[in-house]
């Protein structure tokens, strides 16, 4: 089969290689699609460190058919899937405990095994999402929900948001994007930021009330505009549900500055950046401020629904390119020449 070997840092193939076989715990997926995500930018081109030794096939939104499996999975032969980017182990204490996102056993294709970046993928059965309705997608189109959707849906879920919330969101494009379009979903209004206006613009339409370029006006200005907004929305003064998912230093400090009363922060974005907060600013508000990785498995298919019956919106923001492609795919993502998700697709995949 054809896959995509990272075969140091900076340097991918497309290269011939063996259909693996399953363990008795594993399916073997016919990859639909795999969608390209910055943690795989992260693990080419910036040095980030895999946690299997190189070479090794990137990729982890994936979507396919089961093609073969080991003994435990049998009755998964033929089904269409998502397969989730973070497996946990399902038996430690965190997993027991509902916390399976910070299982210290989890998986993760494309960095603790071989990814979807081919046109096989071999991975545990356990936390399989089964495609039973794909809307209007191909299958390929699916691979999104993956990481992309169910990231910021897992953030949205365990901020506690209600309907009639004010939602902000800071940093508008990829998990943004979509962690807009799951809050609106859900019931709230919701405010976009970010520096970028082609995001904002892309994003006005699919569930943002009101967008705010934070490059464009300084801080008390975009407080006041969130505030007044909340206000003539209606929303209450207090208890605001915040989502950093830019990565980036300022967008950090702009979310956590625009905490307040009992407000809620999910940190979604990543940076190795340090920035300079009062922490007393929690004890003062009674605020909360909480990190977020990955999805559970368990809340795949809720996040899939919102997709399929068409609450979420995938068209607009993802695009479709052949296996073949992927290393100029990479370098493009890399070097934020596309403004959509890129799918890389086999030849021949399942499900279009």
């Amino acid at each position: 089969m054809k896959a995509i070997r990272l075969t140091q840092p900076g340097a991918t193939e497309l290269l011939d290689v063996p259909v693996p076989e399953p363990h008795d715990d594993e399916v073997l997926v016919r990859v639909a699609g795999c969608g390209v995500c910055h943690t795989d930018i992260g693990f080419w081109k910036d040095g980030v460190p895999t946690r299997h030794p190189l070479p090794l096939t990137l990729g982890h939104e994936v979507s396919g058919v089961v093609a073969g499996a080991g003994e435990l999975y049998r009755d998964w032969i033929g089904r269409e899937v998502i397969v989730p980017s973070v497996i946990p182990c399902g038996r430690c204490d965190l997993c027991r405990a509902g916390r399976g996102n910070a299982c210290q056993s989890q998986l993760m294709p494309g960095n603790d095994m071989d990814g979807g970046f081919a046109e096989y993928i071999a991975v545990p059965g356990r936390g399989l999402c089964p495609v039973d309705d794909r809307g209007p997608y191909g299958l390929a189109d699916l691979s999104v929900v993956a990481d992309a959707v169910t990231t910021p849906y897992q953030a949205v879920v365990r901020s506690g948001l209600k309907p009639g919330d004010l939602a902000i969101v800071v940093g508008a494009g990829g998990v943004g994007g979509y962690a807009i379009q799951i809050a609106a979903a859900l019931g709230a209004r919701v405010v976009a930021i970010d520096v970028d206006e082609g995001r904002l613009q892309a994003i006005t339409g699919h569930g943002a009330a009101l967008t705010l370029n934070s490059a464009a006006v300084d801080f008390k200005t975009l407080k006041r505009e969130v505030t007044g907004h909340a206000h003539a929305w209606e929303c209450p003064a207090s208890g605001w549900k915040i989502y950093e998912c830019s990565g980036h230093p300022a967008g950090q400090q702009t979310a956590f500055g625009l905490l307040g009363y009992a407000g809620v922060l999910m940190v979604v974005g990543f940076t190795l950046a340090k920035i300079d907060v009062r922490l007393s600013n929690l004890m003062a508000f009674d605020a909360t401020v909480q990190g977020t990785w990955g999805c559970r498995p368990e809340l795949y298919p809720e996040a899939l629904r919102l997709v399929t019956e068409g609450r979420v919106t995938l068209k607009p923001f993802i695009e479709r390119h052949g296996l073949a492609e992927g290393t100029d795919v990479l370098c493009r993502v890399a070097n934020h020449e596309m403004s959509r998700r890129a799918i890389l697709t086999p030849d021949g995949a399942p499900g279009a």
